[in-house]
């Protein structure tokens, strides 16, 4: 399913908050806050040349995500970037002064840290990230999954010394009880999803995403005409479409978002012209994407600076794992988990339907954006899919043709 945004506040202005969340202060402070995070550098931005000649575009570039901070996906950005900036607020409003992010180590900051605890539900990758800014600065955190959270994810949360608590249901099941215990017992819900009266936490969330929209456009020898972007709640569509709306102004790229068939609420959403909640049904293998709700304060900025919205079926998105590890002759091989290629799979869906390409403009001038949004974060389940390890994906160790 394909759509153009017909809202009535489409291509007006961006609210003015947005600009300091998502504009380029707020990328170069996001920045200087990494460089005071273990494993820190710039993700790769990978030319897909190969693909780019058998689509018919002439360029393709792939920001990986799945290398970033250790934690395998651009979640790592958000969650504890969220934490930290909420630990040094605190501590401002104790010390009765301000506090730099140079002293985020400093015992001054890790005592009032270590008064603190901090939840929110996840899919996997969102919790790991809150997991591990807690434990960089020395809170609590208590991660909060649904049924549908594959063991391999909740250890790889679990090893960073968060509370792992289980609930029944849906991942949206799983926001409302984290926000409901947390305000019981007085913790700090960093959720990437936001409600009504609780927007300025998400926001923080999406605004530590604008580090990669940084890294990547300064990569680029050219400024993308196109981006395809994932999405669930809508986060990372969000801080993708507001930073480049507001770095590039007109030059701004045609920016497509992208939603699971089975979970597609941003879709949805963009056809009723206002935030809706989409049935449960099947689940789908785009695990990091199963949302239900959009995000109200992403879907602002989604209705303004998105110009598409669209979906993809499960065979997409495993063809796309498949077809990434086993890459076009002169393509690196990338190791995409189930939600990490559902751009690409947008495009390629795009590129396929002559109605869809127009609506578009897609022609063989056309330069390409897409984000890798994870890699294997549960290596045992990408196995299955795939057919290959991530270690000989990553290695090269295939033969070079698409499964």
């Amino acid at each position: 399913m394909f759509i153009l945004n017909t809202n009535s506040d489409y291509r007006q202005p961006l609210e003015p908050g947005f600009a300091d969340m998502l504009g380029a202060a707020a990328a170069a402070k996001v920045e200087r806050h990494l460089t005071y995070r273990d494993h820190h550098a710039p993700t790769p931005l990978l030319s897909l040349p190969g693909l780019a000649v058998e689509i018919g575009v002439a360029a393709i570039h792939v920001k990986d995500e799945g290398q970033r901070l250790g934690l395998g996906s651009f979640k790592a950005l958000g969650g504890a970037y969220a934490v930290i900036e909420l630990v040094l607020e605190e501590a401002a409003r104790l010390l009765r002064r301000p506090v730099d992010i140079a002293e985020l180590h400093s015992q001054a900051v890790r005592q009032v840290a270590e008064r603190m605890t901090f939840a929110c539900a996840t899919d996997g990758n969102h919790g790991r990230s809150v997991a591990q800014g807690a434990q960089l600065v020395g809170g609590r955190a208590a991660i909060f999954v649904h049924a549908g959270v594959s063991e391999g994810r909740v250890a790889a949360i679990a090893r960073f010394g968060a509370e792992m608590i289980r609930v029944d249901g849906s991942y949206d099941d799983s926001v409302k009880e984290a926000a409901r215990i947390a305000e019981e017992n007085g913790w700090t819900i960093v959720s990437d999803t936001s409600w009504p009266g609780y927007e300025r936490i998400p926001g923080l969330v999406m605004q530590g995403y604008t580090a990669l929209v940084r890294e990547a456009v300064g990569a680029m020898p050219e400024v993308p005409t196109h981006v395809f972007i994932q999405a669930g709640v809508g986060g990372i569509a969000a801080a993708v479409a507001g930073h480049l709306a507001l770095s590039l102004g007109d030059r701004r790229p045609t920016l497509t978002v992208v939603d699971p068939a089975r979970a597609a609420c941003l879709f949805e959403t963009a056809r009723a012209g206002y935030p809706v909640t989409v049935p449960h049904g099947e689940p789908t293998v785009m695990a990091m994407l199963e949302c239900y709700a959009p995000s109200p304060v992403a879907w602002r900025v989604l209705s303004r600076v998105a110009d598409a919205f669209m979906t993809v079926d499960e065979e997409d998105a495993i063809s796309v794992m498949r077809r990434l590890a086993r890459p076009a002759p002169g393509d690196p091989g990338i190791v995409a988990g189930e939600s990490g290629g559902v751009g690409l799979a947008g495009l390629l869906r795009a590129v396929a339907d002559p109605a869809v390409k127009a609506a578009l403009s897609i022609d063989e001038h056309s330069r390409i954006f897409l984000v890798n949004t994870e890699g294997a974060t549960d290596p045992d389940k990408y196995e299955e899919i795939v057919g290959l390890s991530p270690a000989a994906v990553a290695g090269g160790d295939v033969d070079g043709r698409h499964a």
